[in-house]
């Protein structure tokens, strides 16, 4: 699952159920966010390009928390609509490595 996440790009996000659905098990979605909340390595896992569904900041376990993940997201250029990532904008889809 942490290769999946090394993938998304600078400046993209994905979510937690497009990540599941990439293990083959798109139900999984809490799951996945259970294992990306004890990510052992936030320097090579860029655990905060993940996002709810609609776009939601669900949390962060390093720094700050949200505050600190909105700001790396902002700071790789991500688009928000008020305090929600603008999905049209900034997700990442697998095939476009």
């Amino acid at each position: 699952m942490y290769g999946i996440v090394r993938q998304i790009p600078l400046g993209k996000v994905t979510t937690y159920q497009d990540i599941a659905r990439l293990l083959g098990n798109p139900k999984a979605a809490r799951a996945v966010g259970a294992a990306i909340a004890h990510n052992p390595d936030s320097a090579t896992i860029p655990c905060h390009r993940v996002v709810g569904g609609d776009g939601k900041l669900h949390g962060y376990a390093f720094g700050d928390g949200t505050p600190t993940k909105t700001g790396l997201l902002q700071k790789e250029g991500v688009t928000f609509i008020d305090d929600k990532v603008d999905m049209a904008a900034s997700r990442w889809h697998p095939e476009q490595k």
